[in-house]
Formats: structure tokens, C-alpha cells, sequence
């Protein structure tokens, strides 16, 4: 079984110095601007923008295009709700209409039943009346 020993401070202390060191020889190995293998990257990279560029103005014209069209079908469909309703309304309005007819003409029809029987009504009672002076059929009066 191996073992663990610790780092004294040392061995600590140079090993952090070699990285130091490793990491300024990577930052001095890093290309110059004008590098082809850098600029080579910079024109990758701005293409690689200009169709990420290209893709959302895609998207937004897609996204306008939907947008659009769903607010056409909403106006179409409000337009047709709206007929409905109206057509709607407007057989309500006439079946209101004929049973305001239909109960005008109960109504008129009742009154005219009521004086009919009224005219009858009267009939007996003159008829009554004019056999009061009358005897009854029958029965002299000497």
C-alpha cells in the first residue's frame, strides 16, 4: 500500500511557479492579429454571424408572417360570430314578433268570444223582457 505524503511548501510553491510559467509561454505562443490562421478564424466567425444574422431575420419575417395570419383568422372568425349573433338576434327578434302577433290575435279573438256572448246574453234578456208583458203558454188571464 502506497503512502500519501504531503507536498511541503516547497514543492507547492514551485509547482504553482511552473504553472505560472506554462501559462505565460501559452500566452506568448498565442498568434499575432494579422496571423492567416487567425484571421482565417475572424472570417469563419463573422460568417458564421452573418447567418445566425441571416436565420433570425427568417424567423421574424416567419414570425410577423404567422402573427398575421392568425390575426386574420381571428377577424374572420369574430366577423363570423358576429353574423351569427345578428342572424340570431334577428330570428329572435321575429319570433318575438309572431308570438306578439299570435297573443294580439287571442287577445282580439277573446274579446270578440266575450261580446258575442255578451250579444247573446243581451238577446235572452230582451227576449225575457219582452215576454214579461205576455202570459205564459198556457195560463189565461181573465
Amino acid at each position: 500500500m502506497a503512502i500519501y505524503r504531503e507536498k511541503d511548501i516547497f514543492e507547492r510553491r514551485n509547482a504553482a511557479n511552473e504553472a505560472k510559467k506554462a501559462l505565460l509561454a501559452r500566452f506568448k505562443a498565442k498568434p499575432a492579429a494579422d496571423d492567416p490562421k487567425v484571421l482565417a478564424r475572424q472570417e469563419e466567425r463573422r460568417k458564421i454571424l452573418e447567418a445566425r444574422a441571416i436565420r433570425d431575420a427568417e424567423k421574424q419575417k416567419l414570425k410577423q408572417e404567422r402573427l398575421a395570419r392568425e390575426a386574420a383568422e381571428k377577424a374572420a372568425r369574430e366577423a363570423e360570430e358576429a353574423r351569427l349573433r345578428a342572424e340570431a338576434e334577428a330570428k329572435a327578434a321575429e319570433e318575438a314578433r309572431i308570438r306578439a302577433a299570435e297573443e294580439a290575435e287571442r287577445i282580439a279573438n277573446e274579446l270578440s268570444d266575450e261580446a258575442a256572448r255578451k250579444a247573446k246574453r243581451d238577446a235572452r234578456y230582451a227576449a225575457r223582457k219582452a215576454r214579461v208583458g205576455r202570459a205564459p203558454p198556457g195560463f189565461s188571464a181573465r
